[in-house]
């Protein structure tokens, strides 16, 4: 994981508006933000995003070394599989990291004394944490097609699976990230949160390649669903159970956003 940017270097946004609420308020208070988060991660922004390529591609030619042989079904699913994992890991591994280093900085106090709309700060952080993902989801879909000759199916559906997925795992780390009051249990989570998603969820297998009780486990939380409805998008016949998917996806990105709303709203 790169190092941390020191947020407390950058002066805060400062929309202007003459009232503080409507549209106009909300969009200058989103655009306002937006810039701050990519002028506080300035020298890290291309170093997330060449690491976030170097690991889909390194994840996607390495996994061919375990085997003589990959058939074309594992590699299938291995390479539909690495763009989820790009798509969540800055929004809920980095994003709480960040939050976890502004309250050991005393700075997050600060940040939320802002006068913007809790609502264009969370869209705001979504929106940098998709930017800095889709690079590498594009870049290790190309390799793995010449890699492994697989034949991808890229449908319309593959917008909006993308656009949910990336949302989802940004408010879970949004919602981690304020809601957990101690800085050094939100470190030691979201390294679980790592070590969970590469080894014992199905994103990168099918779920019945799992015990029974991890894949049930497994289907009432976002990873495997993320998975199925990106699948969706870049396959045809491949998965089932669409639609049940993005409902269990939308689910946890309000129960992320219920988080972090009842987190700030505590503080406030």
């Amino acid at each position: 994981m790169a190092a941390k940017p020191d947020m407390t270097a950058i002066a805060a946004p400062q929309p202007v508006a003459t009232l503080r609420r409507g549209v106009p308020y909300w969009l200058e208070s989103y655009w306002a933000l937006t810039r701050w988060h990519l002028a506080g991660l300035r020298m890290w922004v291309m170093l997330l995003v060449v690491i976030q390529i170097m690991a889909g591609a390194g994840f996607v030619l390495g996994i061919g070394l375990f085997f003589a042989h990959i058939p074309p079904v594992a590699a299938l699913y291995v390479c539909t599989g690495v763009p989820v994992i790009n798509l969540i890991m800055i929004g809920m591994i980095l994003g709480p990291q960040l939050v976890a280093q502004q309250k050991l900085q005393q700075s997050y106090d600060f940040v939320r004394s802002m006068p913007v709309p809790q609502t264009a700060a969370a869209l705001a952080w979504y929106t940098v944490c998709l930017l800095a993902g889709l690079p590498a989801v594009v870049v290790s879909l190309l390799i793995a097609e010449a890699r492994y000759g697989i034949a991808l199916t890229v449908s319309p559906a593959i917008v909006p699976a993308v656009l949910l997925t990336a949302f989802t795992g940004t408010m879970i780390g949004y919602g981690l990230g304020h809601a957990v009051p101690n800085p050094m249990v939100t470190q030691l989570v979201t390294q679980l949160l790592v070590f969970a998603i590469f080894g014992f969820t199905p994103i990168l297998f099918p779920a019945w390649q799992l015990p029974h009780w991890l894949a049930t486990l497994n289907w009432w939380f976002p990873f495997e669903h993320m998975a199925v409805i990106v699948r969706a998008g870049l396959t045809a016949g491949l998965v089932t159970g669409i639609a049940s998917s993005y409902l269990i996806v939308a689910v946890w990105a309000v129960i992320g956003s219920a988080a972090a709303t009842w987190a700030l709203g505590r503080r406030g």
